[in-house]
């Protein structure tokens, strides 16, 4: 434990802290490297939740790979269409100290949709293919063992554990920080999937600010800018959305000029 003037850090466990600071709020960090904090994380949640949902006709079944905070499954779970969320998390210390410490996103474990898994992700699509509409993976940077999440031979282990028509959307990292890895992540994507691209949105608190997502389709030509599913107002707010609306889902898409000359 310790304290100052702008920090205070509550957790020290191994590879995992906690810190409150007063411009970020609780924030949780992994390797050195901030996941989320209690300000901003919605922008992120929402995003990499609603961007595949709603560029799939029934979106029924849906995997999450990782999300021991319980961002997504909050966000997931509200999608009307949802019947079932599965989600594996090999860490079980990040979903305790999501559950005492970040009880706004933990909420989402608490869904009558959910069924959690604690174990490895890999192991799990091994054992259930064909099985989901859509597969989110929320995983950290790719420092470690989460650099398998960023390969070839992980995207083609999506592709088994999908139905035909199915959609997948990992974090995909940031161009600001490495355009050459996200190129790559991309490229990883296209070996297995007819139509893929990257969609960002922004996290203050994020290493730049800024953070994308890799969207990968089985189906070919389908126009993922272009939401299938369009939430009106009243939807919006009752799922209490903060960032997310048809407009942004397009926004998201839109590169600039030297990101998109080096992606595609």
């Amino acid at each position: 434990m310790k304290t100052n003037s702008s920090n205070l850090l509550i957790v020290c466990l191994h590879n995992l802290q906690l810190i409150i600071r007063s411009t970020y709020g609780t924030c949780l960090v992994l390797d050195g490297i901030l996941q989320c904090s209690t300000r901003d994380e919605f922008s992120y949640q929402e995003m990499i939740s609603f961007l595949p949902l709603n560029s799939h006709k029934s979106p029924k079944n849906v995997l999450i790979v990782g999300g021991g905070d319980g961002g997504v499954a909050r966000e997931v779970a509200k999608h009307p269409l949802v019947e079932e969320v599965h989600q594996v998390e090999i860490d079980e210390r990040v979903i305790e100290l999501s559950k005492k410490y970040f009880p706004s996103m933990a909420c989402g474990f608490q869904s009558p949709k959910l069924k959690l898994t604690i174990g490895d992700g890999f192991a799990y699509m091994k054992e259930h293919e064909n099985e989901f509409d859509v597969i989110i993976t929320d995983s950290s940077d790719p420092v470690g063992p989460a650099q398998s999440l960023f390969q070839e031979s992980y995207y083609k282990l999506l592709k088994n554990a999908l139905r035909p028509d199915g959609i997948v959307c990992s974090q995909g990292g940031s161009y600001w920080l490495n355009c050459k890895h996200v190129k790559n992540t991309l490229q990883s994507c296209k070996k297995h999937f007819s139509t893929v691209a990257y969609a960002h949105t922004n996290v203050p608190s994020y290493p730049c600010g800024h953070i994308g997502f890799v969207i990968g389709c089985l189906e070919p030509h389908r126009d993922l800018k272009s939401p299938i599913k369009e939430f009106s107002s009243t939807e919006l707010e009752n799922m209490k959305l903060k960032y997310y609306t048809s407009n942004v889902h397009s926004a998201a898409f839109a590169l600039p000029r030297w990101v998109e000359a080096s992606f595609y």
